[in-house]
């Protein structure tokens, strides 16, 4: 399967759940989100359409799904699903871009599978709940989903890095752990150039590669690195 086919896929299923989470989308907005043009939505609508979705096209509105077609619900209490929105809310105030978006989406998807009644009154707090400047605040880093996924998965880590003067150093890093402050994100990790651990800010790595090789976990709790080091 090419690439094309692969992101196409990927957007067919993305439109799914986007559809599942509102009640009403319009072709221009489904383009906007996925930076594609309307022609496009509209094939992707009538493939969805012959895989058996009961998409009803509202003439001059947009599109919805029939009533009742969406998998199972996930069992939220209504108050559990309220915790997720101000949960998103405060995530938007975050300062790391692929944060934000991965949140974002995962709440989509949440949204998705609530029940009818549920979804609107997510939806409704989701619109009336906002803290100043959340959604338009500058981003200081685009590298936290990343860092995530090598701290999980023991992968080394290159970056290109600025220090608080200014000057500039390629290293190689082992992610220990992930920090958050009021305005930043701290990395704690191992850096082979030091050979010691060594705390870096997010918005000060200008550069970020994944790299294959994994290093050997370390062996300690986040509690037993601070009481060690500090």
């Amino acid at each position: 399967m090419d690439n094309n086919e692969t992101n196409r896929l990927s957007r067919l299923t993305a439109i799914l759940i986007q559809l599942q989470t509102k009640s009403l989308l319009t072709a221009t907005e489904l383009a906007d989100k996925f930076s594609v043009s309307v022609r496009t939505i509209y094939r992707d609508i009538r493939t969805l359409e012959q895989a058996g979705v009961p998409i009803i096209t509202e003439e001059g509105r947009g599109y919805t799904l029939m009533e009742g077609f969406k998998v199972p619900p996930i069992m939220f209490t209504e108050n559990e699903a309220n915790a997720l929105i101000l949960a998103e809310q405060l995530v938007l105030s975050n300062r790391d871009s692929s944060f934000v978006k991965d949140y974002t989406d995962a709440i989509g998807k949440i949204k998705a599978v609530l029940r009818y009644t549920e979804k609107h009154k997510a939806n409704l707090l989701t619109e009336r709940t906002r803290y100043s400047q959340n959604i338009n605040r500058e981003r200081t880093s685009n590298n936290l989903s990343s860092l995530q996924f090598a701290l999980t998965n023991f992968l080394q880590v290159q970056i290109d890095y600025l220090n608080e003067d200014g000057k500039a150093s390629s290293r190689i890093i082992e992610p220990f752990a992930l920090l958050s402050t009021q305005e930043n994100w701290l990395l704690v990790a191992w850096c082979q150039l030091r050979n010691d651990f060594r705390y870096f800010r997010l918005d000060r790595i200008q550069q970020l590669q994944l790299r294959s090789e994994k290093f050997t976990p370390h062996k300690m709790t986040l509690q037993e690195f601070f009481d060690k080091y500090y």
